[in-house]
């Protein structure tokens, strides 16, 4: 991404539109803008965009967390901010879940607005340069799994695991990491590539991708010996 990052602003209040419209054309960028969920869908169907700030309280049919599920559906690579107010916090944990790049709590100042964004776009470079360097890894083996980085795949006794591409980042993580017990926060930024508030956001988002990865690898999911909690510091790998 250059400095003309296209970006699309979707939000139903016309002032808060306004205002992210302005704050980033003063950056450079190149900004479109939607009222609504519907508007928005018919902006993403042939467009790809750079950077989405996406209100998740959208009047209408179609709210902001409908159009997350098609931008990370369709544009995978997409940059997507979300702005939501104090009593939204539960969908914004969800966003989180779906893959958001990172939040701002209404209302917001423009500092905010381009720090956020600053960092996003920065994490995203940082990831397709470490996407284009990928070519030499090795297969790692331990006990029933295998993972092969080049070409994606985790089996299991021999199976290959459909896992999403977060429960992938979070399996090798802590098979790379087996002798390490890590914190929920560290184990964010490396599933949803964000950096959490505090502790108890990175609790409440990592526990949801452990219990459904936990149902694809543990053959007793209530009684895990691969994905181990260690009360008050984090989890660790047990295989």
């Amino acid at each position: 991404m250059d400095n003309q990052v296209r970006t699309l602003v979707v939000d139903d209040e016309k002032g808060v539109r306004f205002f992210l419209e302005e704050t980033l054309r003063r950056e450079g960028y190149d900004v479109t803008s939607a009222s609504s969920g519907e508007d928005a869908l018919d902006r993403l169907r042939d467009t790809p965009f750079d950077l989405v700030m996406l209100d998740l309280r959208l009047g209408g049919r179609t709210d902001g967390l409908r159009v997350l599920e098609a931008i990370r559906w369709r544009w995978p690579e997409t940059v997507v901010i979300i702005l939501t107010g104090h009593g939204s916090m539960e969908s914004a944990l969800t966003a989180i879940r779906e893959g958001v790049d990172g939040y701002l709590l209404k209302p917001v100042e423009p500092q905010e607005v381009r720090h956020t964004v600053a960092e996003a776009l920065e994490r995203r470079r940082q990831r397709a340069r470490v996407h284009q360097t990928q070519e030499d890894k090795q297969v790692l083996e331990v006990g029933p799994f295998r993972v092969d980085t080049e070409k994606h795949l985790v089996t299991m006794d021999g199976q290959p695991l459909d896992l999403t591409p977060q429960e992938w980042s979070l399996l090798v993580h802590l098979i790379e990491n087996r002798q390490k017990v890590l914190t929920p926060e560290e184990l964010v930024r490396v599933v949803r590539e964000y950096e959490p508030e505090d502790l108890y956001e990175a609790r409440q988002i990592i526990k949801w991708y452990v219990h459904r990865l936990r149902r694809k690898v543990e053959p007793k999911p209530s009684k895990p010996r691969y994905i181990l909690n260690v009360r008050g510091v984090g989890y660790t790998f047990g295989g």
